[in-house]
């Protein structure tokens, strides 16, 4: 009986299909990340893991479960957790949950652009602490989206649904930077494209949605933070070793960039010193995607992918 160890509580749709099989699952019942001793205690015999993007998958977890294992199903569409060049060398694919999350996240970056545009989490703050005293002229002024410019670091699947979803409804102008071009979106959508410092001076928002690889880490850093506008903001949803933390709370401090909202921070679940201090952020607990559909859609394709590999298949969303 195949022996497959889920590494974290997740949502029971994709639960129930492995438990649907002739499988024997284990569930961790830590609250919250397995500590690694534990951990690779658990995976020992494994022929299929289900893991999460807090789960460090290296040549140490590879021997820990043994030669047996055949799948590491990553429930996230990102895998820099996952050391894949060693998972091929050894023969285990590697899965991720693509696609099911792009809707959610771009939603939670667009969600990011208004509360900080128009100074949501500030104002609900104020009124908390009883200090409405009746409106105000000057209270509170924020910025319109309508007619803005975005500027997107990475056209893939998420960020062209950002930049779908703002140029429909609120007609804003979009602009691009990516390794790879896109024509046809940029036909369909009006996109422009343009080079990473030319999106990043002519913004009003820029947003982040390049995945984490060595030529990304700190692509966004002081200098290029000090080239937006004075009055732009800052969004990111990817990951957050892609942006500078410390040279971004020095550069909101400083009033270079107007604000930022993040969900995702350099070395998680810390944030930079100062950040959490400062009134012109919003910050998330890297919850873009959490919404009940898109992680009950995440647990299914992640138990698909194990289930189709186990049974001698071809994975429906392999990494390697």
């Amino acid at each position: 009986m195949p022996k497959i160890f889920v590494t974290r509580q997740i949502l029971e749709s994709g639960i129930n299909l492995l438990k649907g099989k002739d499988y024997e699952v284990e569930i961790s019942d830590f609250d919250g990340v397995l500590p690694r001793e534990q951990l690779l205690g658990k995976i020992k015999g494994a022929d299929a893991v289900l893991a999460l993007l807090t789960d460090k998958i290296n040549a140490e977890f590879f021997d820990a479960a043994g030669p047996q294992l055949k799948v590491v199903a990553n429930y996230a569409v990102g895998y820099d957790n996952i050391d894949v060049p060693e998972a091929k060398k050894r023969g285990i694919i590697v899965t991720n949950t693509p696609d099911v999350l792009t809707e959610s996240v771009a939603e939670h970056a667009i969600a990011l652009m208004f509360a900080l545009a128009h100074r949501i989490v500030e104002s609900d703050q104020f009124m908390r602490d009883g200090k409405y005293a009746g409106w105000a002229p000057m209270l509170f002024l924020g910025n319109d989206m309508a007619g803005k410019t975005v500027g997107l670091v990475g056209l893939g699947r998420i960020g062209s649904t950002v930049a779908k979803r703002l140029k429909q409804g609120f007609d804003m102008k979009i602009m691009y930077f990516d390794v790879h071009r896109n024509e046809d979106l940029e036909k369909e959508y009006g996109l422009v494209y343009a080079d990473l410092e030319t999106v990043l001076r002519k913004a009003d928002f820029v947003s982040i949605h390049v995945p984490l690889l060595p030529a990304t880490r700190h692509l966004i850093g002081e200098a290029q933070l000090k080239m937006m506008k004075k009055g732009a903001y800052l969004i990111n949803t990817s990951r957050g070793p892609i942006v500078d933390e410390k040279a971004l709370v020095e550069v909101l401090k400083n009033g270079v960039i107007r604000g930022a909202g993040l969900d995702v921070y350099e070395e998680e679940p810390k944030m930079a010193p100062g950040l959490a201090e400062l009134d012109n952020v919003v910050i998330t607990p890297h919850t873009a995607s959490a919404t009940e559909e898109t992680r009950g859609a995440m647990s299914e394709l992640a138990a698909k992918n194990i289930i189709e590999v186990l049974e001698g298949r071809e994975a429906i969303t392999p990494i390697n």
